[in-house]
């Protein structure tokens, strides 16, 4: 468990790029289970995280070739057995995602219940019900879910409950090798569910509706070679807006998709921020002093959840007070006691936390929670006079390529301790 030495109080100017997502890089790479013959998938800006590389060892472990070249991963061959074990499934929820892949190219597959960030309840009863209604016999036993499909899958309607990213993303994959037509109902909108759709049509899929809550999928035989680049992380994107409007100063974000952050952006410009867009780009200036303002988290097109944690640390600052409304997962206010040890004014009312804004924090040593609780305490040592150090920052590297070295190149003083 590293340490983060973060000396704040510096405003930030410079460029950064920002890497390819996460949250779209892992069902891709699991997508790479499905293809057949030919040269494979390869996919380009592939960010290195702990959560992409422990993908590509499962996807090695499972007897997949997997080639790799700084950010371009190229994935060939088929899988020697069906079996995604305890010690790398436990480490990382998404790991989830072979299930679907498995099941559609060899019939069967055998996964460790999934482990990740303590955030609350995730269950995955979404996925194998989704395996069920595409004729999957799903068994829980030991730890692990076990399925088949003795006749192979078959298309089907599959209604979700609520909306769940990585449940469709495993539904849609599954489907695109089911015999007929599938349709998902109430499926998640986000842009890495678009971009996944890319990459499977690429690949031969026949997929329509991605980005509404209808995607309709028709059966092909068989996925073949493609090639495709992961869409950038708004969520990185979204972290480092976050930042600058925090300690004041300008930063230019480079490489990444302006449209996906309008949710931010627009609470952002009502706190007081200057945000300019442009095709592929936005420039965030900020003199650290702004409002407070109220948001809700909700599914995609709506607030990110993945950016309340940040920007409760951007609120806690804020001229005035601030309701910030947790409505994705019970358990995402985990970061509000290490903000209190720094000085913070957070009331929390079970979803709701009240956030009362003041003109300093205090530095202190905090520990980072999860992935996005470790990042919101960055962006609060920022802008914090004197040194914080965060501890468990394991999580960070988790989700964040380089972020000591990105921002260091635009003034913040970080420091990797131990």
């Amino acid at each position: 468990m590293g340490r983060l030495a973060v000396n704040g109080g510096k405003q930030l100017y410079g460029d950064i790029s920002i890497s390819g997502a996460k949250n779209s890089a892992l069902p891709l790479l699991a997508a790479g289970l499905m293809t057949a013959g030919g040269t494979g998938l390869t996919l380009s800006n592939v960010p290195d995280l702990a959560d992409t590389r422990l993908m590509i060892c499962l996807l090695k472990q499972l007897g997949m070739t997997v080639q790799q070249d700084a950010g371009t991963i190229a994935i060939s061959g088929a899988t020697t057995n069906t079996d995604a074990p305890y010690d790398l499934v436990s480490q990382m929820r998404a790991s989830i995602l072979v299930m679907g892949p498995l099941l559609a190219r060899y019939g069967e597959a055998r996964v460790s219940l999934p482990g990740g960030c303590a955030i609350g309840s995730r269950p995955v009863d979404l996925h194998i019900r989704a395996m069920q209604n595409l004729g999957a016999v799903v068994e829980l036993a030991d730890g692990y879910v076990q399925a088949r499909t003795p006749d192979g899958l078959k298309g089907s309607k599959i209604i979700f409950p609520f909306v769940s990213v990585g449940a469709t993303e495993n539904a849609m994959m599954a489907a695109c090798l089911a015999t007929g037509t599938t349709q998902l109902i109430n499926a998640a909108q986000e842009p890495e569910i678009i971009d996944l759709a890319a990459c499977l049509s690429a690949m031969g899929g026949k997929i329509s509706g991605a980005g509404t809550d209808v995607i309709i999928i028709e059966g092909v035989s068989a996925l073949g070679s493609a090639r495709h680049a992961v869409v950038a992380d708004r969520v990185e994107a979204g972290s480092y807006a976050i930042a600058v409007a925090i300690t004041g100063g300008e930063l230019c974000l480079k490489q990444m998709v302006p449209a996906h952050l309008e949710s931010l952006f627009g609470v952002m410009r009502q706190a007081g921020i200057n945000i300019e867009s442009r095709t592929d780009e936005v420039r965030v200036s900020s003199t650290g002093h702004y409002r407070g303002i109220d948001v809700e988290t909700q599914p995609y097109p709506g607030f990110p959840t993945d950016l309340q944690a940040q920007f409760m640390a951007m609120m806690c600052l804020a001229d005035g007070h601030s309701k910030i409304s947790e409505t994705i997962f019970e358990n995402r206010f985990m970061h509000v006691p290490e903000l209190v040890r720094m000085g913070a004014d957070i009331q929390v009312e079970g979803r709701t936390a009240l956030v009362k804004g003041k003109q300093s924090l205090l530095p202190a040593p905090v520990r980072a929670t999860d992935l996005r609780a470790s990042v919101s305490l960055v962006l609060a040592a920022l802008a914090t006079e004197g040194e914080s150090v965060i501890s468990d920052i394991d999580h960070l590297d988790r989700g964040y390529a380089a972020l000591d070295a990105k921002l260091g190149a635009c003034g913040a003083v970080l420091q990797r301790l131990d």
